[in-house]
């Protein structure tokens, strides 16, 4: 199993860095439910009472995630819940390239960020 140059797995953990703050960012707007995130809310269809639990799974999530030791749990749990964004963008209509798949380009992120930091997952990958 490689371990991977120190380069590798800095890059690893700033892509990994900046997904985590992306989406600590966003749990937390689900808590504070500013004009943008209620508006949305209502753009998507979705009552507003959900978004303190959704932002709550969330922020568990990404922080498994950011954990090393439970980053793949993360990773796994992180992916679902972006997959359940995507279906509710499609089904609101929102637009594809933009909004409805920005969930899959922040979970390719997720994993490419994960794989270049830890050697047992690209153990797993090769």
């Amino acid at each position: 199993m490689s371990e991977g140059s120190k380069g590798q797995v800095w890059t690893g953990w700033i892509i990994s860095g900046l997904v985590i703050l992306f989406l600590l960012m966003d749990a937390v707007m689900k808590f504070v439910k500013p004009a943008p995130v209620v508006e949305a809310c209502a753009k998507l269809s979705l009552p507003l009472e959900l978004i303190t639990p959704i932002g709550a799974v969330l922020l568990v999530c990404t922080l498994l995630y950011a954990v090393p030791r439970t980053a793949l749990l993360g990773a796994v749990l992180l992916t679902g819940y972006l997959g359940g964004a995507v279906s509710i963008h499609l089904r609101a209509g929102s637009p594809l390239w933009s909004e409805a798949l920005f969930p899959v380009y922040l979970g390719v992120l997720m994993w490419l960020g994960l794989e270049l930091r830890d050697a047992r997952l690209r153990g797993l990958v090769a």
